[in-house]
């Protein structure tokens, strides 16, 4: 197995990351209001966690045939990738806003979540823009797997 395969292997522990950040979310749901920062920064801890370990996966392949149809439209990948590029920026700022103006420690814990949320963001806007690169038709070939799926579409058509 080689490296790009491990990482790859090893970017599916976001799904059980993000399945325990919304138990965090639903805390307060299920134990009143009086734990909601503490759940929402243990919310924002472990779905910056995820998104880091998403940044993992191999760019050359995509999740499923809507992530190939956005990566594939020059239109469509570049508005995504600027709105990861802002989501990035509004956690950011948001976060260091929060650490500078605010002296209460559960918001300055928050504070830290949503820094770490805007850093996984930016390392997730890198694997994104590989993404965009490798898949885009106007630049490449169609990778092999969407020539197939033009194969199908096409022969479903002619039935």
């Amino acid at each position: 197995m080689n490296s790009r395969s491990f990482f790859h292997k090893f970017s599916y522990l976001q799904y059980p990351l993000i399945a325990l950040s919304l138990w965090f979310i639903l805390q307060p749901a299920i134990h009143g209001p009086e734990v909601f920062l503490e759940s929402l920064n243990l919310y924002l801890l472990f779905i910056s966690l995820a998104v880091s370990v998403s940044t993992l996966q191999d760019t050359t392949k995509t999740q499923n045939k809507l992530s190939l149809k956005v990566w594939q439209d020059p239109g469509k990948g570049s508005m995504f990738l600027m709105f990861i590029g802002m989501s990035a920026a509004v956690f950011t700022l948001a976060g260091l806003l929060l650490l500078l103006v605010f002296t209460e420690e559960a918001l300055t814990q928050i504070s830290f979540g949503l820094l770490a949320l805007g850093l996984a963001m930016i390392g997730m806007l890198r694997a994104a823009i590989e993404m965009f690169e490798y898949h885009r038709l106007d630049k490449n070939s169609p990778p092999p797997e969407a020539v197939q799926t033009e194969r199908e579409t096409n022969s479903r058509l002619e039935m």
